[in-house]
């Protein structure tokens, strides 16, 4: 379109949204370059879990519920052996006092119990969370000599959320077809967990911490003998300082020989039991006294202070916890990916399916293979079993001989909920849309409004998902329910925009162009447009000035109602118009245009047939040689085909809107939901179209008769109070009332009418956390450590 002033009433000044309406007009390419990036951006950051190859994709961070813990940090200090009395005097009342001083500090809270302290650090909303955790380690090194006892060292938690815990698991024994066999003891697994799992879940991208949970650690433990310690004349002091001296490897200088240099070392770390019995701890005439003359050296568990239990069994596991800021449905998808690449390498034995099987049938079955089957100590020789048991087919193996290899098997995985939270939205957006279709073919019954109507839906929510992505709101639960929310308002903007056009270019004047009544009808509704969205978003301004635990359960939901609506009115405004002139055809345009596009739908149908085999494929056929039919028909058959053409295409979205919904349940047949959503489409339907067409007659009798209105609707705000705050509550002036004419209050609260109101109407209950059902259950109960 050749450049030209902007067509304004009686040639005035031009505003700012006229302006822009006229320039997204008469730029149509900027205009689709503008859409087609905010399509790609849109696909690009959204929170659905969309496997697009050909587009790099950086999802807004997706988790279930809003995470609403305090701003806080833990320092953790392990002081083993010492009692609750202890490490408060010595630990936790030190660094509690030497902490205060944190910039942005507003609580912290001590917790001491036996062998370990915990502190917990509360900041200011506004502080950040990285720049509390380097005050923190600033002031941990800057504490002064002598401020903990010697070889205590304080240490920041993980720096992760009381939300982020995000995956559970368990090592069980599983055999080569996936059932339970067990074969491994609790201090196995534990190692197995400590040394192989954690070191590699640490690796994946977005995991914080993984901490081990259930099962014995493994360690050395020497148990001395009073009666050979007091014969030896040793103290425990020096079988101390004996082990923490020899378990140490030293360096020295070097020495040249022949002109070549050799470093000179000491080797002294203790590698097996022998090397501790062995250690000298003092000698007397000559002779070492060494540890196992005076104390017993062996493996056992370490002291715990908890366990995991699985269906009423002892088990070993681990949790996962997100670091913070991570996008928790990405963390667990890197977390399953490790776990399918350490699972061929964790450890595996051969067992019995057995136990009663006899030795000797194992032994004599071993012998004639070539190979020993139980090693010095009466087990199954592993290294013989597995090399066998490695080089036969599974067919060839014994039914009492199996294999059982550590498997990671989760037990909780928060990306079901995650994905069924992104599935609640994506089904009520999908179902709303479709809706939108159906009530926009059928009430304005102008095919090309539709289109245009609907294209605001989907461009206004990945105009969302990027302002979300660029504002940092994750989505969740409560921020996608703000895109619901707006569907209807969003809508509006199309509804009303699409109309007036129409209503112009009915109405314009001969050589008014179709582009100058297009900007005219929209820049005649943008200001009423623009003041509606802005008195919504006005509206939740209180929402955005809540702080703590509040706003950060209800502040997404304002921004993503404020991005839709924002979206909304920027595609009603910027985008709608240059399609409007696209597709709303000049009268000698409209035969070839119908051509078009009736060539282009039996393409497409033709396409859509050899790849699908549908009933939309035979629609987009059968409405792509209507409209190649169109322009040779009398006037009355194209009246009749355009209408049958927006009834035949409103039936389809019902019936796509019933296999989607299922709204009787998949158990009564589609048949039936597709004639139950029909019904219920074309009652609501139907009973708009009556309301509006009696709307003057009924607007004229409440004009006529105001005192009836005004009476109804005092009746339905008490009524509304009564549901809100009790129905006792609201009429407690009753009482009053009656005293004063001579009626005891207790008999007005006795009457029928009364009890009615109080029962039926007690008041709504006030609760701040929504209910969500989860449908996972984490019990951690805590008893005595006798137990």
């Amino acid at each position: 379109m050749p450049k030209q002033a902007i067509p304004t009433p009686g040639g005035r000044r031009a505003t700012l949204l006229e302006a822009v309406l006229w320039f997204c007009i008469s730029n149509k390419l900027v205009v689709a370059l503008g859409v087609i990036a905010l399509v790609f951006g849109g696909l690009s950051v959204a929170p659905f879990d969309w496997d697009i190859g050909w587009l790099p994709r950086n999802p807004v961070p997706v988790d279930a519920i809003p995470d609403l813990g305090e701003n806080q940090q833990i320092v953790f200090t392990e002081w083993r052996g010492r009692s609750p009395r202890d490490i408060e005097d010595q630990v936790t009342y030190p660094l509690t006092v030497s902490l205060l001083g944190i910039p942005g500090v507003k609580t912290v809270r001590g917790m001491s119990n036996f062998g370990f302290s915990s502190i917990i650090l509360i900041f200011e909303e506004d502080i950040e969370f990285y720049w509390s955790r380097s005050r923190i380690i600033e002031k941990l090194n800057s504490l002064p000599a002598g401020s903990l006892p010697e070889g205590v060292q304080p240490a920041l938690g993980p720096d992760a959320t009381g939300l982020g815990q995000i995956f559970w698991y368990t090592l069980e024994g599983r055999d080569p077809d996936g059932n339970p066999t067990g074969g491994w003891d609790l201090d196995e697994l534990r190692s197995v967990q400590d040394w192989q799992v954690r070191y590699a879940l640490l690796a994946a991208g977005g995991v914080s911490e993984v901490a081990p949970v259930g099962g014995f650690p493994r360690e050395y433990q020497i148990d001395v003998d009073p009666d050979a310690m007091r014969a030896h004349g040793v103290t425990l002091q020096q079988v101390f300082d004996a082990i923490h001296m020899s378990n140490v490897d030293v360096g020295a200088r070097s020495i040249e020989i022949n002109r070549v240099e050799y470093i000179i070392r000491g080797l002294g770390a203790l590698a097996s039991l022998e090397d501790i019995e062995e250690t000298a701890i003092r000698a007397t005439d000559g002779v070492p006294i060494r540890i196992k003359d005076v104390a017993r050296v062996g493996r056992g568990p370490a002291l715990r202070r908890g366990a995991l239990d699985k269906e009423g069994a002892e088990a070993v596991g681990g949790v996962v916890v997100a670091r913070y800021g991570a996008n928790p449905l990405e963390v667990i998808k890197n977390i399953k990916e490790k776990i399918d690449a350490i699972a061929p390498g964790l450890p595996r034995k051969a067992v019995l399916r057995d136990p009663a099987t006899p030795h000797d049938t194992i032994a004599s079955f071993a012998e004639t293979r070539g190979f020993d089957a139980f090693d010095a100590t009466g087990a199954l020789d592993q290294e013989a079993w597995l090399a066998w048991l490695r080089q036969t087919e599974r067919e060839e193996w014994p039914a009492w001989i199996t294999t059982s290899q550590v498997t990671i098997v989760p037990f909780y995985d928060r990306s079901g909920l995650i994905h069924e939270t992104l599935g609640t939205l994506s089904t009520a957006l999908t179902e709303e849309i479709l809706v939108t279709v159906i009530v926009i073919l059928l009430m304005v019954f102008h095919l090309r409004s539709s289109i245009l109507i609907s294209t605001v839906l989907p461009l206004a929510v990945l105009l969302c998902f990027i302002a979300m992505k660029a504002f940092g709101v994750d989505a969740n639960v409560v921020a996608l329910s703000g895109i619901a929310i707006a569907i209807g308002t969003m809508v509006d903007m199309g509804v009303i925009v699409c109309e007036n056009i129409l209503r112009k270019l009915e109405e314009r004047e001969p050589g008014t162009s179709r582009a100058e009544a297009i900007f005219h009808a929209s820049s005649e509704v943008g200001g009423a447009v623009l003041t509606a969205v802005s008195t919504t978003i006005v509206g939740f301004l209180p929402v955005f000035s809540l702080t703590a635990a509040e706003g950060k359960l209800f502040k997404p939901l304002a921004f993503t109602k404020t991005f839709a609506l924002g979206g909304s009115v920027m595609v009603a405004l910027l985008v709608l118009p240059p399609l409007a002139h696209l597709l709303f055809w000049e009268p000698k345009r409209k035969d070839r245009a119908h051509r078009l596009a009736g060539a282009f739908l039996v393409v497409t149908g033709l396409a859509a047939l050899a790849w699908l085999d549908g009933w939309i494929a035979w629609l987009a056929l059968g409405a792509g040689g209507c409209m190649l039919v169109y322009p040779q028909l009398p006037p009355l058959a194209q009246r009749f085909s355009r209408n049958g053409l927006i009834l035949a295409v409103a039936a389809a979205v019902s019936l796509v809107l019933a296999d989607h919904w299922l709204p009787l349940g998949p158990a009564q047949g589609y048949t039936a939901n597709a004639l139950f959503v029909m019904g219920l489409l074309g009652g609501v339907l139907g009973f708009l179209s009556l309301f509006r067409a009696v709307y003057g007659v009924v607007l004229r009798f409440f004009l006529n008769h105001k005192f009836v209105y005004l009476g109804a609707t005092a009746v339905i705000i008490f009524m509304g109070f009564s549901v809100w705050l009790g129905f006792p509550r609201i009429f407690s002036f009753v009482p009053g009332l009656a005293e004063r004419v001579g009626i005891p209050a207790e008999t007005v609260r006795q009457t029928r009418f009364w009890t009615a109101g109080a029962r039926n109407f007690p008041g709504m209950g006030k609760e701040f956390m929504p209910r969500l059902d989860e449908g996972s259950f984490l019990f951690m109960p805590s008893t005595m450590p006798h137990a």
